[in-house]
């Protein structure tokens, strides 16, 4: 069963997008030899009636679509009765299963994390808690975000290796005085919570509190950078893992796998072990998870952080910049924006690339087709009726990453799951511009 919260939210995006189709069909006959007056009301925060009228000089055309929402809830439930949309329903035909939004490696399946920028903002995904961020000026950029075993707090730490407590963190110690050979680009705590470990890009390794040292990469010739630090569940132990994926052991520590022989397009940030210490997901940094050894489907809550990359890390960047923007039917910015103004907004402002302003089309024809198990930071992500045809699409929104999306929905630019509700309606696959 749906929540019926997001049922209405669905069905209120679903009618803005058709407004905004016959919009553009209005003009099209206007162009011809027609007049079109487009007619939007609310009636009580119960229902909502779209009234198209098109008048000719023999003859005239009243559409109405209707579509009631009754008793929504400020807390997200299960509707006790189903609320009839009266659409007419199309003649059935076979279609594919629906696209599963839970799906193998890399899929996304929704996960609980927060991002940071390098000017220390916090974003929670997926249901994490918020517990601050940085508001003033850094001498030095913040490079890591880990949390506290028991996520009720986290740690930032800035590429001189400053850290910066928030929740239930706390300081044990820092390289803020000391001059490094490479930056800091890491730090993660011990499974105790009374000391972490910081790393440098050359897989150097620093130990505060009750953290040991076991070893580094700091006298080898590394292909890619180290970007992450993390213990094993025993702390005898840790991994190292590189932008490409590629996984170093040290201690106890056992290698179950990488991704270096096929990194994603977004650079690998974080490698979490399993409970069992069997087994380790290697993140990349907009939250998606590749799993090896015993690990599942999903890590736990963990802390990213997200700089542009490639160009769906810029459209994602300008989208979160939007964030609480009013929902405005037909909007482009920068005022406001609808789910399609807010997607095409975002690729044409951070990375100069333009498609097509209405979601179907946006389906039909933006960039390229991408398989919803390989979809990245940036592509676009969509809505129908039917999953056959493109025509029906009538909501879009951008992927993030870890089964996250940013979407103008509702009243406002937000965070959602790609989950939110359920396989219904998702198209098969997503584009990537």
């Amino acid at each position: 069963m749906v929540p019926l919260k997001c049922h209405a939210r669905k069905c209120i995006s679903r009618v803005r997008e058709h407004v905004s189709r016959a919009m553009f069909a209005c003009r099209a006959e206007y162009s011809q030899h027609s007049i079109a007056v487009l007619k939007w009301t609310r009636y009580l925060d119960d229902q909502v009636f779209m009234a198209l009228r098109s008048f000719r000089a023999t003859s005239a055309l009243v559409a109405l679509l209707t579509i009631p929402i009754v008793g929504l809830s400020l807390v997200a439930g299960s509707a006790t009765a189903a609320v009839p949309v009266p659409i007419p329903v199309p003649t059935p035909v076979p279609v594919p299963p629906p696209a599963n939004l839970q799906g193998a490696q890399g899929s996304p399946s929704a996960t609980s994390f927060w991002l940071t920028s390098p000017t220390g903002m916090i974003w929670n995904m997926g249901g994490a808690n918020s517990y601050g961020e940085i508001n003033s000026p850094l001498s030095k950029p913040v490079v890591g975000i880990t949390p506290t075993p028991d996520a009720k707090g986290y740690w930032l730490v800035a590429s001189d290796g400053g850290v910066f407590t928030f929740g239930d963190a706390k300081f044990y110690g820092s390289t803020g005085a000391i001059t490094l050979s490479k930056p800091v680009v890491g730090i993660t705590p011990t499974p105790d919570a009374k000391g972490y470990w910081l790393v440098a890009s050359d897989g150097g390794v620093f130990t505060f509190g009750d953290a040991k040292f076991y070893g580094s990469t700091g006298a080898i010739t590394l292909s890619k950078p180290v970007v992450g630090i993390t213990p094993t569940p025993d702390a005898k132990g840790y991994w190292l893992v590189a932008s490409d994926g590629g996984v170093f052991t040290f201690g106890d520590a056992n290698y179950f796998g990488s991704t270096g022989a096929n990194p994603g397009l977004d650079p690998a940030e974080r490698l979490i072990p399993s409970k069992t210490g069997l087994g380790y997901w290697v993140l990349d940094q907009n939250g998606t998870a590749w799993s090896f050894g015993d690990a599942g489907s999903a890590p736990p809550a963990q802390g990213l952080l997200f700089q542009p990359v490639t160009a769906g890390d810029k459209a994602v960047m300008f989208a979160f910049a939007q964030l609480g923007k009013p929902y405005i039917w037909g909007g482009n910015g920068p005022v406001g924006y609808d789910c399609s103004g807010l997607a095409l907004a975002s690729w044409q402002n951070a990375a100069g690339i333009s498609f097509a302003r209405v979601a179907n089309d946006q389906y039909h024809t933006a960039g390229t087709p991408v398989a919803m198990s390989d979809l990245a930071a940036g592509d676009l992500v969509f809505w129908g009726s039917d999953s056959t045809d493109w025509t029906t699409v009538d909501h879009t929104a951008i992927y993030i990453g870890g089964g996250q999306i940013v979407e103008a929905t509702s009243n406002q630019v937000q965070l959602n799951a790609l989950s939110q509700w359920g396989d219904s309606g998702v198209m098969p696959g997503g584009r990537r511009p």
